[in-house]
């Protein structure tokens, strides 16, 4: 499972994917937010949120995971899948490794959320917890993988994976043809780059940007460096957007943002709760603090944004504990 360069994912690739996932991933919709101050009437700017946390397992993760499996061969398919995942990857894989009938095998963290596990128990996958390191779970799963066989599905760093996630930025195109700016939280960076390759591809003048928590930089400290910075897990796990915690992006996702992205905006823990709950208030949806963080960035940090006339942020899931939810939302109208 040794990642190493490889070449950026086509156009091409990315509309094959959005053909073969169709059956099992939605096309979810572009909802027009009015942030007071920010966008709406009278600003001269729109913002746009791209829906993944109505995806079947309310995250975007459903995308990458379903285009890998759906690409395995019958041998792979009969002896199973595996994952290394804190929950909507691991949901993903479950979801998608249903559907073709093949076991699925989540190694998991131990700080990964009660809800996100209990969905992943829920489809039917078999979970393997282990410590909060993403080395832990990497090393966990090779050993899985020596004893019994299982096809590996990573969470982000593997071309099937971004073409997978790609399909989010052909479908923003698709429905805004005029868009000029789009924001995508980061992580691993399937997503991010992902989106960011096809945008790109299809507007060269659209501006693509990542959003990260202030408290898991790693991401933004990569793409000013121009190299992979690894952040200890204990620091990473400070944030409260649980779905981007990883200690560094992936090898592939890095080329694909050194190519197509243009820059990564940190938030803090206080911008993401805000960015919940004006969200939950203006489009009616329910994000996770993860899916905030793209929002965060256009509510709170305009300043580091290019300007635009229409932009998107991807609420990139909503897999959210409800008494997380429930505290959010009364600690204020809005934000």
């Amino acid at each position: 499972m040794t990642t190493q360069t490889s070449s950026l994912v086509s156009l091409d690739a990315m509309r094959a994917a959005a053909a073969r996932i169709a059956p099992i991933a939605a096309k979810t919709p572009l909802l027009c937010a009015a942030f007071p101050g920010v966008s709406g009437h009278g600003t001269g700017r729109e913002i746009w949120l791209k829906a993944e946390s109505l995806q079947p397992i309310g995250a975007f993760k459903i995308r990458g995971a379903a285009n890998k499996i759906l690409q395995l061969s019958p041998g792979e398919i009969a002896r199973g899948v595996i994952t290394y995942s804190s929950g909507n990857h691991a949901q993903g894989v479950a979801y998608a490794a249903r559907a073709v009938g093949a076991k699925a095998v989540i190694v998991m963290p131990s700080n990964a959320p009660a809800v996100k596990r209990a969905a992943t128990l829920a489809l039917g996958a078999e979970v393997v917890d282990v410590g909060v390191a993403s080395s832990e779970r990497l090393a966990r799963a090779e050993e899985l993988v020596r004893a019994h066989g299982y096809a590996v599905v990573p969470p982000y760093d593997d071309e099937q994976i971004i073409a997978g996630q790609g399909t989010c930025g052909l479908e923003i195109v698709e429905a805004l043809p005029d868009v000029d700016l789009v924001v995508a939280p980061v992580s691993g960076g399937g997503l991010l780059g992902g989106v960011a390759a096809a945008v790109k591809q299809l507007r060269p003048t659209v501006k693509v940007f990542g959003a990260e928590p202030e408290l898991a930089g790693d991401a933004a400290e990569s793409f000013r460096s121009g190299r992979i910075a690894t952040w200890a897990a204990e620091r990473v796990s400070r944030t409260l957007a649980d779905g981007l915690r990883t200690q560094s992006v992936g090898v592939r996702n890095f080329a694909h943002m050194q190519a197509f992205v243009d820059g990564v905006v940190l938030v803090t823990e206080a911008e993401i709760r805000a960015a919940m709950r004006a969200i939950a208030a203006a489009a009616r949806l329910v994000p996770e603090p993860s899916g905030a963080v793209a929002t965060a960035a256009l509510l709170f940090h305009a300043e580091q944004l290019p300007d635009f006339r229409k932009a998107v942020a991807i609420v990139s899931g909503g897999n959210v504990d409800p008494a997380l939810l429930a505290e959010v939302l009364a600690e204020g109208n809005g934000f």
